[in-house]
């Protein structure tokens, strides 16, 4: 009997327990030490105003494009291919032969400098006309020629006349603009639309040397970013890539995705399926971030150390409201802690085990 007394004296007095997450308690309590490199900050209605001037961390949000409106016609561009058709009733024509009332002159590719070569007129500007007043030109420039002549003009969209739509679209691929009044919704459209399957699916609109960027959501909710697109523009459709970690007494403890612009905290615990019942302390989750050292400038407002520390408490209103307004930054980690009961179940668990193995003993000894 005393070997078992000594035994549970032993096992209460443990510290090194079994157990999956920290207990609130032994994180923050290091906060006090001058050494320890990081604050702490209790997330309530008072801290959350001030919250609000610190910098922000993460990627940068790209900029957009606002919508405008263009011309509903095609406007040639250099790389496209024009077919004319000249049309000529007259005997001896100078471009067709005896008993032919027409002639074709296919793929003619519009140069870099906006010109085309046509017989008997030599190089004429046609890029930034629309097709109708391409035709109008080009039917004065052979009336010269052949006064009674008659043009018709068709018109095959080049690379600069023509988009790019690539991935997260039922059916990517490059599409010619129909007119200058095309947008990014009529892109998506004729793409198939975006994948059910992406978590906040994000536009990037690539054009010249520069990226635009905004979400999908964003881009259905305001009619006004619905932007038009320029000949050569390439349009990506991808996931969004910010994501932040969960881990402890937690219903999961992975890595997870951005379901939409901006995250709160309450967001982020329904997306970690909450605090884990049998363990977790839902007085005592942690959300820790790493600032940047700019953000310490004595001239902004910004937290103390690099390494701060959020505390939340879901056991109180204010704690909750405090909550579901305090936004979650990409690379936070979300740490549920256990409780302290769970350590208490643990010793009464292993006195247990120790007594039912000394009744066992006994048992045997008998």
């Amino acid at each position: 009997m005393c070997a078992l007394s000594l035994c549970v004296t032993g096992l209460a007095g443990c510290e090194q327990l079994p157990r999956g997450a920290a207990v609130e308690r032994e994180i923050v309590s290091a906060s006090d030490d001058e050494q320890a490199g990081f604050a702490v900050y209790p997330v309530t209605r008072d801290i959350l105003a001030v919250l609000d001037h610190w910098p922000s961390v993460g990627p940068q949000p790209l900029s957009w494009i606002p919508a405008s409106g263009g011309a509903r016609t095609q406007v040639v561009a250099p790389g496209d291919r024009l077919e004319i058709t000249i049309w000529d009733s007259t005997e001896n024509s100078l471009l067709s032969s005896n008993g032919q009332r027409q002639v074709q002159i296919q793929s003619l590719t519009v140069a870099p400098d906006g010109t085309v070569f046509v017989p008997y007129v030599g190089n004429t500007r046609v890029a930034g006309l629309t097709l109708q007043l391409a035709r109008e030109h080009l039917q004065d420039e052979i009336d010269a020629v052949v006064p009674s002549a008659q043009v018709q003009l068709s018109l095959a969209e080049g690379r600069t006349n023509s988009v790019d739509l690539v991935g997260g679209v039922g059916a990517p691929g490059a599409f010619p603009l129909p007119d200058r009044n095309y947008t990014v919704l009529n892109l998506l459209a004729a793409g198939g639309g975006v994948q059910p399957a992406l978590a906040n699916p994000q536009i990037r609109l690539r054009r010249g040397g520069a990226i635009y960027g905004t979400s999908v959501e964003r881009l259905f909710a305001n009619p006004d970013l619905d932007t038009l697109l320029h000949g050569g523009d390439q349009v990506i459709v991808e996931e969004d890539r910010r994501y932040f970690l969960s881990l402890g007494a937690a219903g999961q403890q992975s890595q997870h995705r951005f379901t939409q612009d901006s995250l709160t905290a309450l967001d982020a615990m329904a997306i970690i399926g909450g605090v884990d019942s049998r363990r977790g302390d839902p007085g005592g989750i942690l959300i820790l971030r790493e600032y940047p050292q700019t953000a310490l400038s004595a001239d902004a407002p910004g937290p103390s150390q690099p390494r701060v520390v959020f505390t939340l408490d879901l056991t109180s209103a204010d704690g909750l409201f405090s909550a579901r307004n305090f936004h979650v930054a990409p690379d936070d980690l979300l740490l549920v802690t256990e409780s302290p009961i769970t350590s208490a179940q643990t010793i009464f668990g292993l006195i247990g085990s120790v007594f039912g193995l000394a009744n066992q003993s006994a048992n045997l000894g008998n």
